[in-house]
C-alpha cells in the first residue's frame, strides 16, 4: 500500500519506541536496578518481559491510574515474581530514565525537514505529562503538540485518548497521518478507528496485525520525506539536503 489521499493538516507521532529510543533507555534502567539489587545474573530483557506483562494489564484497568503508578506498580510486582524486592528508589530510576531517554538520530533532522514543509506536529502518548516533557524538549522544537494517557484519561489502544486527540486538534480522523512503532498500541487503533498509519518497523521483534496493513511501512523515520514527496504532499527539493 501506499499513502495517498488529501495531504494532512498534523502528523501525530507515537512517542517511545518511534521518536525516543524507548527499548534501548529501558534496558538500560533496569540494569541499573538489578545491579543496585546485585543481581547481574538476571537477563534485563527477562525483567522487562514480566514488566510488560503486569503493564499492560494495569493499564487496561479501569479507574485510570497515572502511568508512574502503573509503571511502579508493573516493576514491584515484575521484580517480586523474580523473587526480589522494590522499593522507591527502583521506580525513581525507571521514571527519571524514562524522561531522559534520547531521540533516534535521524528524528530531529526529519521532524526539522518536515516541519519546514508545513506539517503540524502532535504527540500522542502513553504517558504523564511530567515524564514527557523530557523526551520533548531535547526534540528541538519540532513538537506542536503533546497529547498524553494522563489528559485522556485512556490508555492506547483505546479510541478514548485518540478521540481526545483530535478534538484537541481540532480535526477528523481523515485529516491526520500517524506514525508509530507499536502494532499492539497504535496500529489496533489505526485498524478499528480508520486513520491513515506509517508503521515505523525498527527491527525490534514486534509483529504487525494479522488482519491490518497499514500504508506504508519504513525502518526508520528519514524515509518519511521520500513518502510524503510520492504522495504529492512535498516537493521534492524539500528532501535534499
Amino acid at each position: 500500500m501506499a499513502l495517498a489521499g488529501p495531504k494532512p493538516l498534523w502528523l501525530t507521532f507515537d512517542c517511545y519506541g518511534t521518536l525516543i529510543q524507548w527499548d534501548e533507555g529501558l534496558v538500560a534502567a533496569v540494569d541499573t536496578i538489578l545491579a543496585h539489587h546485585g543481581q547481574r545474573a538476571i537477563d534485563p530483557h527477562r525483567l522487562l518481559a514480566v514488566f510488560d506483562r503486569h503493564e499492560h494489564a494495569l493499564k487496561s484497568a479501569r479507574p485510570h491510574r497515572s502511568f508512574r503508578d502503573v509503571a511502579g506498580t508493573a516493576l514491584q510486582r515484575a521484580l517480586e515474581e523474580l523473587g526480589l524486592p522494590c522499593g522507591a528508589s527502583d521506580v525513581d530510576v525507571l521514571t527519571s530514565r524514562i524522561a531522559q531517554m534520547p531521540p533516534f538520530p535521524e528524528v530531529v533532522p526529519t521532524l526539522t525537514l518536515l516541519q519546514a514543509a508545513g506539517f503540524k506536529h502532535c504527540i500522542i502518548s502513553n504517558t504523564d505529562d511530567a515524564i514527557i516533557a523530557g523526551n520533548v524538549a531535547q526534540l528541538a522544537g519540532t513538537i506542536d503538540q503533546v497529547v498524553t494517557a494522563e489528559q485522556a484519561q485512556a490508555y492506547k489502544p483505546s479510541r478514548t485518548i485518540f478521540a481526545h486527540a483530535h478534538r484537541v486538534l481540532g480535526v477528523a480522523v481523515a485529516e491526520v497521518v500517524h506514525i508509530c512503532a507499536s502494532p499492539l498500541l497504535d496500529l489496533t487503533a489505526a485498524r478499528d478507528l480508520g486513520f491513515r498509519c506509517v508503521w515505523i518497523n525498527r527491527g525490534t521483534g514486534r509483529a504487525p496485525l494479522p488482519d491490518y496493513t497499514p500504508e506504508a511501512a519504513l525502518p526508520t523515520l528519514a524515509e518519511l520525506p521520500r513518502v510524503f514527496q510520492a504522495a504529492g504532499w512535498m516537493e521534492e527539493r524539500t528532501g535534499k539536503g
